[in-house]
């Protein structure tokens, strides 16, 4: 088990989800054309899968992902399953 399930684990109720939602996970960021042929913003959290938001306004995106990914996170931490850890930084 992972540090920081094992931290989450240890937390109960609203503390293990205050934890998983403090989690630094790296948020990958593009702009691309989508299926219409509109460009887009796409923010993505590739740790937690599904958790993808995509609008013209980058902003839009971002509060659209970052709502994903505390239901994301509560659903795991309700249903005692892991939370992932985040990658690791990039160092130079």
């Amino acid at each position: 088990m992972s540090e920081i399930s094992q931290a989450a684990g240890r937390t109960s109720g609203d503390g293990a989800l205050e934890h998983a939602l403090s989690i630094p996970y790296m948020m990958d960021v593009s702009t691309r054309e989508n299926e219409g042929g509109e460009w887009v913003c796409r923010l993505e959290y590739p740790e937690l899968a599904g958790c993808v938001a995509e609008s013209r306004d980058a902003l839009d995106a971002y509060e659209q992902l970052e709502a994903l990914r505390e239901q994301w996170l509560r659903r795991r931490v309700e249903t005692h399953q892991e939370v992932p850890a985040p990658r690791p930084s990039l160092r130079s």
